[in-house]
């Protein structure tokens, strides 16, 4: 899981497309995007999802380096909102401050 993690932590992105992704989050709707961008019938657990997303949104980064005609500006946000948002599932929650801490 935290190879995951590391590898996200490690991806060099356009500002617009990592901007727009952000942007994106709100909107983001696990059962309804997920289910279309990894075609699956199926929600697989979030470490899968990260994993395979990662590898669909590498494929699109080479789409774009290469200026492939058939890359989709569209498509590529549309995953990397879904890397961040599955990546926050997986993310260790930080512990919240004693309430009557003194």
């Amino acid at each position: 899981m935290s190879e995951l993690l590391e590898q996200m932590a490690r991806l060099r992105r356009p500002k617009l497309l990592i901007r727009a992704a952000r942007f994106g989050q709100s909107d983001y709707n696990r059962r309804r995007d997920l289910k279309r961008l990894l075609a699956q019938s199926e929600l697989p657990p979030p470490a899968s999802a990260l994993r395979t997303l990662l590898e669909i949104e590498a494929a699109l980064e080479e789409a774009r380096l290469n200026g492939t005609a058939a890359y989709s500006f569209l498509r590529h946000i549309e995953v990397l909102i879904a890397v961040m948002a599955e990546a926050r599932l997986l993310a260790p929650c930080p512990n919240p401050p004693a309430a009557n801490a003194t």
